[in-house]
C-alpha cells in the first residue's frame, strides 16, 4: 500500500549559501518505560531511529534539502516524516556540520559539500506508511548500537550534542566528554570511549 503522503523531489528550491547545499536533519528518540528499574539511567532508557540507505549497508539519521519555502526546524521535521515515517516536536538544535555528500566522499573538490543543520526530535508519531517507505527502512537502536553504525564523523559529533544536550535538558549530572573532534578520528578507540562513558 503506498503512502497519500508525497516526498518533495528535485531541488528547484533548494537552499545554497556560498556554494554550499544546506541540509536539515534531526537524531528522532524516543524513551522506553522502565517497568523492571526506575533507577535505570536515561542513556540506557533511550531508543535512537536511523533508517538504512538506499543502495548501501549502513544507517544514518533522517536529513535533507532544506527549501526555501520552510524554516529550518520545518525541513528536519518534513525529513523525518518523508524517510523515517515519524512525526515529532523538534526539542533543541544540535549544530552545524559540513560534510560531503555520499557520492562525493572521495571527492577532494568541494563540489557535493553540504552545511547541515542537525536537532533533537521527541517522537510522538509512528506511521505505518510513509513516503520513502521503499527507499528506507526504519531501526531503533540504543544509544550504544547507534555509537557502532555511525558510519561518518560528522554522525559522532551529532550524537555526541545530542546525548549532551538531554543530558543537561534531563537534569542529569554531567558527563565527562571528550573533545567532539577525537570522537572518530580514531574509530575503535572513539566507539569504545562512547560506550564506555554513556553505556
Amino acid at each position: 500500500m503506498s503512502s497519500a503522503l508525497r516526498a518533495r523531489t528535485g531541488r528547484h528550491r533548494q537552499r545554497y549559501d556560498d556554494h554550499l547545499r544546506l541540509v536539515a536533519g534531526c537524531i528522532p528518540y524516543k524513551m522506553k518505560q522502565c517497568v523492571e528499574n526506575d533507577t535505570e539511567d536515561f542513556v540506557h532508557r533511550l531508543e535512537i531511529l536511523m533508517i538504512s540507505s538506499p543502495n548501501r549497508n549502513d544507517l544514518v539519521f533522517p536529513k535533507g534539502g532544506w527549501e526555501d519555502d520552510e524554516t529550518v526546524e520545518e525541513a528536519a521535521c518534513r525529513e523525518a516524516l518523508e524517510e523515517a515515517g515519524v512525526r515529532g516536536i523538534i526539542e533543541k538544535g544540535l549544530g552545524e556540520w559540513r560534510f560531503r555528500s555520499k557520492s562525493r566522499q572521495n571527492s577532494c573538490s568541494t563540489e557535493g559539500t553540504c552545511k547541515g543543520y542537525m536537532f533533537a526530535l521527541k517522537v510522538t508519531e509512528e506511521l505505518d506508511n510513509w513516503p520513502e517507505k521503499n527507499s528506507h527502512e526504519r531501526r531503533w537502536v540504543s544509544v550504544k548500537d547507534a555509537w557502532s553504525l555511525c558510519r561518518y564523523e560528522w554522525m559522532c559529533e551529532a550524537l555526541t550534542a545530542f546525548i549532551s544536550v538531554l543530558s543537561r535538558d534531563l537534569a542529569q549530572p554531567p558527563t565527562e566528554l571528550s573533545k567532539p573532534s577525537n570522537w572518530c578520528f580514531d574509530r575503535a578507540s572513539a566507539t569504545e570511549r562512547a560506550v564506555d562513558t554513556f553505556c
